[in-house]
This record gives C-alpha cells, sequence and structure tokens, in this order.
C-alpha cells in the first residue's frame, strides 16, 4: 500500500508502518507534533485506510482527534500508554475509507457534504500574529491557520493582507510555501499596495497580486468574512 507523503515547511509529516498483527491497520508516529498536525495526519491516512492508530503525547490531541472522529463518522478508542504516550485507534463501523473529494482540491473543486453547505467565504489578515497577547504565540497560531486552510474540504475564494499583515505575502514570510499551495488551488491571494509601499516592500512581493482598498472594500462586502 502506498500513501502520499504529506509536508508541512518543506519536512515530510506522514510517516506511517503496519501493525505486524492487523493487515489493514497501520500506526502514525505523531510524538512530538504540534496541533494541528496530529489531525491532518489522521485524516489523509483515512483516506486510503478503514483502520489506523496514531501515537500522540498529550490529552488535547486525543480529544482533537476524537471529536475528528466522531465528526466523520469514525469509532475512536484512547489508550493511555504512559504519562507522555497516548495511542488513538480510529476504525471505521462500515470499513469504507474517507472519499477522495475530501481529500483533495484539485482545480479548486469545492467539496460539499450532503447535510450542510459551505457559504463562499475569504479570509482577511491585517497582521502578522493571531489574536492579542504574545506576539510568538500568535505568529505561531497563524502559521497553524494557514497551513490549516491548505487542509479544508472547502477552501476560501480569497486571501486578502493588509497592514502588517502585507509582509505575509513577501520573500522572507514563514508562511510563503502554504500560500503558493493555496494559490496553486486557485485560491486568489491579494495584498493591499499602500501598505507595501508604506513598509518598502513593494519589490518584495513574493505570492498573489497587489490590490486596493475599493476592491478590498468590495470583495469584504460580497463575501462571508473569516479573521484568524
Amino acid at each position: 500500500m502506498k500513501v502520499t507523503s504529506t509536508y508541512y515547511n518543506g519536512k515530510e509529516l506522514l510517516i506511517i508502518e503496519r501493525v505486524e498483527d492487523r493487515e489493514t491497520m497501520i500506526k502514525i508516529n505523531a510524538l512530538g507534533d504540534p496541533c494541528p498536525l496530529p489531525v491532518i495526519k489522521a485524516k489523509r491516512a483515512l483516506g486510503e485506510n478503514t483502520e489506523i492508530v496514531i501515537a500522540v503525547d498529550n490529552e488535547i490531541a486525543t480529544q482533537n482527534l476524537k471529536k475528528m472522529g466522531a465528526q466523520l463518522g469514525f469509532q475512536v478508542e484512547i489508550i493511555q500508554e504512559s504519562e507522555k504516550v497516548y495511542h488513538v485507534l480510529i476504525r471505521s463501523a462500515t470499513q469504507t475509507t474517507l472519499p477522495p473529494q475530501a481529500l483533495q482540491h484539485e482545480d479548486s473543486r469545492r467539496f460539499f457534504k450532503e447535510e450542510e453547505t459551505v457559504l463562499p467565504y475569504i479570509v482577511v489578515m491585517g497582521s502578522r500574529a493571531m489574536g492579542v497577547g504574545s506576539d510568538e504565540l500568535g505568529q505561531t497560531l497563524l502559521k497553524a491557520f494557514i497551513y490549516s486552510l491548505t487542509e479544508q474540504d472547502v477552501l476560501p475564494t480569497h486571501l486578502l493582507f493588509y497592514n502588517e499583515g502585507a509582509k505575509l505575502t513577501t520573500d522572507l514570510s514563514p508562511v510563503l510555501q502554504d500560500l503558493e499551495t493555496l494559490k496553486k488551488a486557485n485560491v486568489e491571494i491579494l495584498t493591499c499596495g499602500a501598505c507595501l509601499d508604506y513598509f518598502n516592500l513593494t519589490e518584495k512581493l513574493a505570492v498573489g497580486e497587489v490590490t486596493n482598498m475599493f476592491h478590498i472594500v468590495e470583495l469584504m462586502s460580497k463575501y462571508h468574512v473569516v479573521r484568524p
């Protein structure tokens, strides 16, 4: 069986091995992985397997995996092996894997579940950090947020960057690789031209296009707006 590797900041993050006595089950090592990587690893593996067991090192990760499994209709069992090692067994009651369209964004096709409809939305970022408080924590959270966007079943139509957020689309951005991934999925990335000019970064724009405040207002009034 071949499982497609997933990458985060250039590092391979999905590494699996078979559990010897269970032909259909694979084991995933997510020890030390920050949120949301354990959930993303598990979801990717469930695309080709009906049973997996994933090792994590904190209770919050186990609860996130339990919620994901329940949302997808899988059975979840949590076993605490030691103070810092938990094994989360996720299995399908129907022995079916996740549908391919729930895992891929080829040609920017949007995946809609039958029981719900997700309205078209845009994401706006006016800062290099997420939330108010610790700047270091906020920058870590925003990196995880943007990476998580690449894994959503329904992608935003646009990403808008202004004020300090404009620095995220320049050549020194810590999230440039994930923004490139979103652009390839036909998500339109727009950065405020006046903001780039203010920070003397006009020549440093590395992904997407320059826009103006009139167009930003147009888009924000037309679509559902998500602010991290």
